[in-house]
Order: structure tokens, then C-alpha cells, then sequence
């Protein structure tokens, strides 16, 4: 399977990542940076609604750098931000304070591409989810890879339809009905290990297991 770097992904996508336990997948290191994916931004429930989180960037001009090169900008105390969002809307969740922990200390500047921020998050959730996935960056720019190659297709451009989700819990459901294919951060601060379970349904109602 082949799937595009993202920023603390969306439901679907570790979807895919469930049905693919025990395997290896790849992800696109080599590309040129897309617009408004999930490569730099993740999708998050607050009282007010849904919040996009997006982390800044450094491009250089000539606009052919390989998204493995992209550096985090450090302007506009970005870290800070994404830290004091994610406590306000989900620091009262049943779970939040059981895998904040091991989550926070991501948001330190010690890693400076997006790339390998992104890798090092996505197996960080990988951990506490419990699912045997082994994340490799590709090397070069594959080309199209029949039936397995999701880079593009997983996108906050484009929601799935509600019916193919499993609803949960969240924490303002009293006030909104149930919001599809956010972070996988709302799925694992809300339902904590029977996130699985979930994810295992939406795996089976995208046809994918």
C-alpha cells in the first residue's frame, strides 16, 4: 500500500492502515508538496464546530522541492497553538489525559522536516492503537500502483460519506450530530482501546478488509 504523509490523519486513513496489519507501507516521501491535504493539516471537534489545525511551511521558490525536503516554519508559535487546541477540545474526553503523555512531546521542536514529523506522529498513534504496521518512506516518485495507491485519494477536499463511518462517542455530540473522518485523535481520545473496534468497522464498510 501506498499512502501520502499526513498530519495526525483522519479516521479513513488509518482505516486503511488497520486493514493493512502485518505489512509494510510506504509512504510518499518523493512527490511535490499538495495543497490543502492533510500533509500539513489535520481536522479536530471543538464546542465551536470542526477546527483545521495546519502546520506552516518553509517552500523555496523554485517550487520543485520533493515533499521530503519541506522544512516546518517555527513562525507564528505554531507548536503552542496545536498543543492548547488539542487540550481545549479534548481535554475532558475519557481518555485524553490516559495518551497525552506520549503525544505532547511530539510538538517539540526537535524535528525539523514535515515529513519526518508526520512519519514519527503517525507511528506514534500506530503504538498506541495497537496496530502492527510498519511505515517506510519511499526513495523515489512511484509511479501509479494499481488497487494500492491511495496518495491522492484520501483528501479533507473530499469527506466520505457519512454512512461508510462507524459513529462514536464525541465529546459535543449533545451539541452537533456525529462528525465523520476527523483526526484519528478524536477516535482515540474519546473511545481510548476500543478505537480498534471502530476502525475495524470502517475498514469493513469501505470494503477494504
Amino acid at each position: 500500500m501506498l499512502l501520502a504523509s499526513a498530519y495526525a490523519p483522519p479516521v479513513s486513513y488509518f482505516a486503511h492502515l488497520f486493514a493493512a496489519q502485518g505489512s509494510v507501507v510506504q509512504i510518499e516521501f518523493c512527490e511535490h508538496f499538495v495543497r490543502q491535504s492533510y500533509r500539513n493539516r489535520c481536522r479536530i471537534l471543538t464546542p465551536q464546530g470542526v477546527m483545521s489545525l495546519s502546520i506552516p511551511l518553509e517552500h523555496d521558490k523554485s517550487g520543485r522541492q520533493l515533499f521530503g525536503e519541506i522544512r516546518i516554519s517555527e513562525h507564528g508559535n505554531w507548536r503552542h497553538l496545536h498543543r492548547q487546541a488539542l487540550v481545549s477540545a479534548y481535554g475532558r474526553t475519557p481518555f485524553f489525559e490516559y495518551y497525552w503523555d506520549d503525544l505532547s512531546p511530539l510538538y517539540e521542536p526537535d524535528e525539523p522536516l514535515i515529513a519526518n514529523f508526520n512519519l514519527r506522529y503517525t507511528r506514534t498513534l500506530l503504538a498506541l492503537l495497537d496496530l502492527d504496521v510498519q511505515l517506510e518512506p519511499t526513495h523515489s516518485f512511484l509511479p501509479p500502483q494499481p488497487n494500492h495507491d491511495l496518495r491522492y485519494n484520501i483528501t479533507p477536499k473530499q469527506i466520505p460519506d457519512a454512512m461508510l463511518f462507524a459513529p462514536y462517542y464525541q465529546l459535543f455530540s449533545g451539541r452537533q450530530s456525529f462528525v465523520p473522518d476527523l483526526s484519528v485523535l478524536d477516535l482515540l481520545f474519546n473511545m481510548g482501546p476500543e478505537s480498534i473496534l471502530k476502525l475495524q468497522e470502517v475498514a469493513a464498510n469501505f470494503q477494504i478488509l
